[in-house]
């Protein structure tokens, strides 16, 4: 990885998870596709995921297509919008399957000039200690890697703490997305790193109902009788796939805190449950997450930036009730909505 990427990935970042923006007849749409990246470029998002869950896992089957598709469209308009500013957006990438489409995936990635994978290990559950660290260890050999824990309730596979105290010796792991949204698992992850001295892996939340806590939280472990203490630097997350503006500004605000070693006062306890408050209703966690992307995307198209909140599956819908509590949490937290952004600015993200 390029040492300034790499550097930046350290510092910490909002890593938006990228929707897929579809026509009204469920086909790709090139121009709000655009529009949502320069969207993110423009709200001072450091980096940008796509190909992963947010997108949609679908964009891969074969009556789709979309997966090479997507990629290369958001590789030409990342290099639009670094071309014009001061500074290059990290760009990572989704894997998934078994290892030889993963290694595949990774080499489309590679080739496109993505920065890492993020990879999805949900394909591999039951598979041993030793099988996935074979797995991890030969998609490294193609392309950087951004370890993913992804929940089991949208997909993922519960994996040990042996298993990470494993994968943290792969030597081109560049960073760890812990999406567990479990305290237990997430400690796992986080002591096996300390364990390995491996400094040079960064820690992004995924944690979306955790999400400024984790930011701010130190975790501390003895390690040969010595203090490690490692803490989550950014976020790579679906939240932050809408009002990117204000994440940027929140994660700014923690990164303050950290840095002065402040203590946590009772506004940032409180902001950290009103997040979480509005994480529950984009996630749709009443439902078990079943509306999770389309209630990211009835943000979005509220604000001008998709046409719908369609999914390439005509059954995946916001769930009864879901768009009122949408309606409930913009009423409620206006602070933490950036539709002024969005509004002075949509007629050039769609141009």
């Amino acid at each position: 990885m390029d040492a300034g990427i790499k550097q930046s990935l350290e510092r910490g970042m909002v890593i938006p998870a990228c929707p897929l923006a579809l026509t009204n007849e469920r086909t790709f749409d090139e121009q709000r596709q655009r529009a949502l990246i320069r969207y993110y470029h423009a709200a001072g998002a450091g980096g940008l995921a796509i190909g992963v869950h947010t997108t949609q896992f679908a964009i891969r089957d074969p009556q789709h297509g979309l997966y090479k598709p997507v990629l290369e469209l958001a590789k030409d308009e990342l290099d639009q919008c670094d071309a014009t500013g001061e500074r290059t957006m990290v760009r990572v990438g989704g894997i998934c399957g078994q290892t030889a489409q993963a290694v595949r995936e990774a080499g489309v990635l590679a080739e496109l000039g993505y920065h890492a994978g993020l990879l999805n290990l949900g394909a591999l559950g039951g598979s041993s200690d030793e099988e996935l660290f074979e797995h991890c260890k030969a998609v490294a050999e193609v392309i950087p890697v951004f370890g993913f824990y992804l929940q089991a309730s949208v997909g993922g596979c519960e994996l040990p703490f042996s298993f990470w105290r494993r994968f943290a010796e792969i030597e081109n792991i560049v960073a760890i997305k812990i999406a567990a949204f479990d305290r237990y698992q997430t400690i796992d992850v986080i002591r096996a790193l300390a364990e390995t001295d491996r400094s040079d892996i960064s820690l992004y939340t995924g944690n979306d109902d955790n999400i400024v806590m984790d930011l701010l939280t130190p975790y501390r472990f003895d390690v040969d009788g010595k203090p490690v203490e490692r803490r989550f630097v950014g976020g790579l997350l679906g939240h932050w796939a809408v009002w990117t503006s204000k994440a940027v500004e929140l994660l700014e605000q923690c990164h303050r805190i950290v840095e002065k070693n402040d203590p946590v006062s009772q506004d940032m306890l409180r902001l950290a449950n009103e997040v979480t408050d509005c994480n529950a209703v984009l996630f749709d966690a009443s439902h078990d997450f079943r509306g999770c992307i389309p209630g990211l995307e009835e943000v979005l198209c509220r604000q001008g930036l998709l046409s719908n909140n369609y999914c390439l599956d005509p059954k995946e819908l916001l769930s009864p009730g879901q768009a009122e509590e949408i309606d409930r949490i913009c009423r409620a937290y206006p602070h933490l909505t950036d539709d002024e952004f969005v509004t002075a600015n949509l007629k050039g993200f769609l141009s």
